[in-house]
This record gives C-alpha cells, structure tokens and sequence, in this order.
C-alpha cells in the first residue's frame, strides 16, 4: 500500500467521521431545539418546570384582576384557561392554579405565581417542582409579536 493511498483511506475515514458528527450534532440540535421552542403540553401531561413568583397587581393577559391561584405561563406550553397543579413546592404552594397570565421572562418550561406578598415573592425564588396538566386552555395564540417578546 503506497503513503498516498493510505493518505486517501485516512482522509475518506477523516470526511465519514466528519459527516456522522454533523449529522450527530443536528440530532442533538433538534432535540434541544424542539425543547427551546417550548412545544404545548398535552392534558395529563406531567411536567418538571421552573417556578418564580411575582406580585405586580393589576389586569392580567387574560382580562382578569391578578389573585390567589393565578399563574403566568408561556403561552406556547400552557395556553390562556389551562389549570396545573403544582406539587413539590409545600404548603402553601402545592395545589392548583389557573393560567391567567403570560409574561415576557416566562420562557419554556417555567411557570410565575402571583403573590399578593412582594416580600414573600421575592423570597420563594426559584425552585424546580412537579406540575400535572389538568386542563389545556383555549386562550388565543401568541401574536408574532409576543412570540418574539415584544
């Protein structure tokens, strides 16, 4: 075996190895891509989200006043009207809250409790818990602007 055939093996080894890393990296890219992108959750569905609280009072997304029980959620995962229940978090946040809000930080997986407290939202930070899908809301799509977080 002649070096420029040996040259020509290694370089044919060199492009396959090349071609399945980039096919590697696009798989891996759309598994992560799917994730970013924030894909609906399904009724039933059980989720391991990223839960912070806020305590801005005011009309909400959905043309309600802000209360106990209310959650902002991105709209591209849980619709407007969804209800989860939140477990993982203890007493008194373990329980059940309606999506009635989005926000421009709430990205994903990620779900925002209101709480009339600031002190206490500020407090509770951010923590990781069991959400259940109970409901899919109905609530209109995200614009093209809001989808771009405008």
């Amino acid at each position: 075996m002649s070096c420029l055939d040996e040259l020509s093996r290694w370089h044919a080894d060199w492009i396959a190895i090349r071609m399945v890393s980039r096919v590697l990296w696009l798989i891996l890219l759309g598994v992560v891509g799917s994730e970013a992108l924030a894909s609906p959750a399904s009724p039933n569905a059980r989720l391991r989200m990223e839960i912070t609280a806020y305590c801005t009072k005011g009309e909400t997304a959905s043309g309600e006043q802000t209360r106990r029980g209310i959650v902002a959620a991105d709209p591209h995962v849980l619709p407007l009207g969804s209800r989860v229940r939140v477990d993982g978090l203890g007493r008194p946040h373990d329980r059940v809250y309606d999506v009635e809000d989005t926000g421009r930080e709430v990205k994903g997986r990620e779900l925002d409790i209101f709480m009339h407290d600031c002190q206490a939202a500020k407090q509770f930070g951010r923590r990781t818990a069991r959400v259940q899908v109970l409901r899919v809301g109905d609530g209109p799509a995200p614009t093209k602007s809001e989808s771009l977080g405008r």
